[in-house]
Parts: structure tokens; C-alpha cells; sequence
């Protein structure tokens, strides 16, 4: 049955086909180009709010799928406008009487919908099914042989929304306690910081999240830092930081006690960390900024325990970000490769005698995961380490993000 239209408005519907031509003609990231779309309008409800940027996510998950029932690639935000009536259409809401609708609501593309989402197993090649590029489909197949197919499917699977309680401020039971005071209903998962939230919601409007009682996190990713098992007093080394989400875990698991020092490329990428830091109540946190190979040189035989959250595909994570799949290219893989085992190469280091490595990536291509481990340990840097133990999880297997982390001794 048909849900009503009146619900959906032509500025809505502008808005993401705005969006959705800055995401692919203009080459910007699907959650920036969404982000300014909501603060430019700061009036719109939370339903309206939610259509925008769900719809937009929808639209780059079967981008592929939509442009082969409309026919033609779009180009003018007149033919993005026709894609999201696809999409609609799908979700078996019944187009408005817009002129932008008018030529699908025809006989004949109600039959083309019908016919592609009746039996699509039957009727459409797995590359237009689920919407991805001929090269990633070759690729992934060839990687995950029997598993790529269900694990394709998942990838188009709207992703939940994790939170990992902050130790430093509270536990799960009392930050449950209090998102729900909030309107914001949780599922802890037993044995973990984790609670997913039962319907999506803006937590960063909570009272909460001001008080730095959690961060958003994915599940998969809130295994990387216990793996890594660093403990108060020890001297810790974040080497890729980034934003710090891993980071911000660490310091709650060394109880703000011993040294943990934050390294990446990007100087902003750790200013970013520093504020989120102070949020958090992580006192323990020294940023560095990496400007040549002495800042890696100068920490060599240092570390108690060091993370390698390498630079990846992210291919685990396409849920959160389908727009990566139409933007990332063949040779990037490849020079994504050669930067992870340079990193494995140059920093292990880090580690002294006796110390532990984690080299963790948000993929599931093996080539990024244990092959690159293999790699290492054949190698002249890596002949001092053994590998202790990994974790290869794929969307499917908890309905988390696919992540890999392998955890290393030096000898």
C-alpha cells in the first residue's frame, strides 16, 4: 500500500537533490555537504531533518540501481529530482502531482519498479542490484570469493548508531539512565561500553554529550583499544589519531594515568582531538604533529603499546559513508597498500621489546588486512614481532561495521 505524500514538500526534496548534485559533481563528501544543508536550515523538524539526510544516504546507497531504471546518469538537479521519484518510488510512496514527477507517473515505469524489486535476484546482475562499480564488484569477489555477496548486501544496510560510554565520567547503566531522561532510548550490549540506540536521534543535542559522557563510535571499532589492552601508567603510542575516537578509549582504559601520545599527519586533525579531550575529562593526552620521519624516529624503543590505525579503503564502513564507493578509484587501493605497510615498516618501532602492536583498518579486503601482516612479518622490520592474535569481522556477522585488527608482541 501507498504511504500519503503529504508529508513530503518540493523543499525537501530540493534540498537533497542539492545535495546529491554537490556529492557528485562537485566531488564534496556526502556527510559535509550534508551538514551545511540542516544548519542552513535550522527550522526544519527533526522528521524533515531526518528526510534529508536519509534520503540522500538512500539515494548514493542505489545510485547505480536508479540510474539504470531512470535510464540516463543525471546532470541538472532536474534529473536528481527524477532520482529521488525512483527512490520514492521504491519505498512505495506515491509521487506527488509535481511537475518534476510527471513523466514517472507512467505505466510503464511502474513496471520497470515492479520488475526490479519483485525478484531482483532474478532480474538484474548483482553490480546494478546493489549498486556498486564494476571494478569494486571484480574486486571484492575476488577477496571474499563466497562471502562477497552477502557481505555486498550488507554494506547497503543503513548503519546504527553506536555510543561508547566514557569511563572517565561515567558507566553504561547511568549514562542509559540518563539518555533516557533525555527521550533517547538504548540497547547496552553486556560486556562492553556500547549502547545502540533503539530509534536514531541527535544525542548531540543532550545534556549528556556536553558532559563528555560518551562518544559516538561504531561497535567494531570500540574492539580496537581493549585488544591493544593498555594499562595505567604505561607509555602509549596513538600513531594515525586522526580525530581521536580510538585515542579518547585509550585514555579512559589507562584511567587518564601513564603517557599517551597522539600522532598524525594532519595538525588540525589533532586540535580536533584536544577539544574533544577536554570534553572527555582525558588529562593523559599529549598531541604531536608528524613533520618528517624524526618525530617517528625520536619515540623508537619507547612505547609500551602502540596503535596503528592505518589509512584504508574503508570499505567496512560504506554504510556510514556510501558516497566513498562511487568516489574511490582502483589505483588508490593500491597506494593505500603501500602507505600501510610503509607504516608497518617505519613505525613498529615505536614498540620496544616486550611491548604490543595493534594494526587495525575499517576494511575487509584481506589485501589491506593479514596479507599486509604477512607482508611484515616476512620482512626484515617485522622479524622481531609475532602475532599474537586477530579479528576479521565482516557487516554480517553482528551487524556492525567490517573492521579487522591484528595484535602483535615484540620480541
Amino acid at each position: 500500500m501507498s504511504s500519503p505524500a503529504p508529508t513530503l514538500h518540493p523543499l525537501l526534496v530540493r534540498l537533497v537533490a542539492q545535495n546529491l548534485r554537490a556529492i557528485f559533481h562537485e566531488n564534496r563528501y556526502a556527510d559535509k555537504v550534508i551538514e551545511q544543508a540542516l544548519r542552513s536550515n535550522p527550522k526544519a523538524g527533526s522528521r524533515d531533518r531526518a528526510f534529508i539526510a536519509e534520503t540522500t544516504y538512500e539515494v548514493l546507497r542505489y545510485y547505480r540501481l536508479y540510474v539504470e531504471i531512470l535510464g540516463t546518469p543525471p546532470d541538472s538537479e532536474f534529473d536528481f529530482w527524477q532520482l529521488i521519484g525512483v527512490h520514492l518510488s521504491f519505498k512505495n510512496i506515491e509521487l506527488p502531482d509535481w511537475k518534476e514527477f510527471k513523466n514517472l507517473k507512467t505505466t510503464a515505469f511502474s513496471a520497470k519498479i515492479k520488475n526490479a524489486s519483485s525478484s531482483p535476484a532474478l532480474n538484474l546482475p548483482r553490480r546494478i542490484r546493489e549498486s556498486i562499480p564494476d571494478w569494486l564488484d571484480d574486486l571484492g569477489q575476488a577477496e571474499l570469493m563466497d562471502r562477497w555477496d552477502e557481505t555486498l548486501h550488507w554494506l547497503n544496510q543503513p548503519a546504527k548508531v553506536v555510543l561508547r560510554t566514557n569511563r572517565l565520567r561515567t558507566t553504561p547503566t547511568a549514562l542509559q539512565e540518563a539518555l533516557r531522561a533525555e527521550k533517547v532510548d538504548t540497547q547496552w550490549l553486556p560486556n562492553s561500553d556500547a549502547l545502540v540506540l533503539n530509534i536514531r536521534k541527535n544525542v548531540f543535542q543532550t545534556s549528556v554529550f556536553r558532559k563528555g559522557w560518551f562518544e559516538m563510535q561504531d561497535y567494531s571499532s570500540q574492539l580496537v583499544a581493549p585488544l591493544l589492552a593498555p594499562e595505567p601508567g604505561m607509555r602509549v603510542v596513538d600513531a594515525c589519531a586522526g580525530g581521536g575516537g580510538k585515542t579518547l578509549h585509550l585514555a579512559a582504559l589507562m584511567q587518564n594515568k601513564g603517557s599517551l601520545i597522539a600522532l598524525d599527519t594532519h595538525a588540525w586533525k589533532l586540535e580536533e582531538l584536544r577539544n574533544r579531550a577536554r570534553r572527555a575529562g582525558a588529562t593523559n593526552i599529549e598531541t604531536r604533529a608528524i613533520e618528517s620521519r624524526k618525530t617517528i624516529k625520536r619515540l623508537y624503543g619507547s612505547a609500551d603499546r602502540l596503535l596503528l590505525d592505518v589509512p584504508c579503503s574503508g570499505l567496512g564502513i560504506l554504510r556510514r559513508n556510501p558516497d566513498a564507493k562511487w568516489k574511490l578509484q582502483p589505483e588508490q587501493i593500491e597506494q593505500l597498500r603501500a602507505t600501510q605497510q610503509e607504516i608497518l615498516q617505519s613505525y613498529s618501532a615505536i614498540t620496544k621489546p616486550g611491548g604490543q602492536m595493534v594494526y587495525a583498518t575499517c576494511s575487509i579486503l584481506p589485501s589491506e588486512n593479514q596479507d599486509q601482516i604477512e607482508k611484515f612479518l616476512n620482512s626484515d622490520a617485522g622479524k622481531d614481532f609475532i602475532l599474537l592474535k586477530e579479528r576479521r569481522i565482516l557487516p554480517q556477522d553482528d551487524g556492525f561495521d567490517g573492521f579487522y585488527m591484528a595484535l602483535l608482541e615484540h620480541k
